[in-house]
């Protein structure tokens, strides 16, 4: 599916390929909650990078976490883009895995498909004050799942 997507203020618009555009998995982890999370989480689809473009670049800006892990920090891998005008996030990419982009779904202006499910993921890192708010046979995780975007959508097309 063809997505179209911008930032508040229009400065960054950008398009994608995308097999996984349903927006079904809800992350309550702190970056994302914090990062893009108005509800207490944030919903990321998944993209071929390879068909990413992007008009407005010179607004774009990038954030990569820190992680605390004991007395250590250490930064992120994951990418946060987002506008530098208007602060909506956009898209997080991973070198890790460097043929996918994960577009968040609020930025996009393209409609898209209504999930027969939800999937709530890092459960274990979320806000007291966050209710998780789903459907009855909702799956929850209090880190990741053991399946990708690509195998949850083979499961439920």
């Amino acid at each position: 599916m063809h997505l179209e997507g911008s930032c508040h203020c229009g400065s960054v618009r950008f398009s994608v390929e995308s097999a996984e555009p349903v927006p079904f998995m809800r992350c309550y982890c702190s970056i994302c909650r914090k990062t893009a999370g108005t509800g207490g989480y944030a919903i990321n689809l998944g993209a071929d990078h390879r068909t990413l473009k992007v008009t407005g670049k010179r607004h774009l800006r990038v954030y990569q976490a820190q992680i605390a892990e004991g007395d250590q920090v250490r930064h992120s891998s994951g990418q946060r883009h987002f506008c530098g005008k208007c602060g909506t996030a956009l898209w997080l990419w991973d070198p890790t895995w460097p043929d996918l982009v994960h577009p968040h779904a609020g930025a996009i202006d393209t409609p898209l498909p209504t999930p027969p499910a939800n999937v709530h993921i890092m459960l274990g890192s979320k806000a007291p004050w966050v209710p998780v708010e789903g459907r009855k046979g909702d799956q929850g995780f209090d880190g990741y799942p053991d399946f990708s975007l690509k195998e949850w959508h083979q499961r439920h097309r």
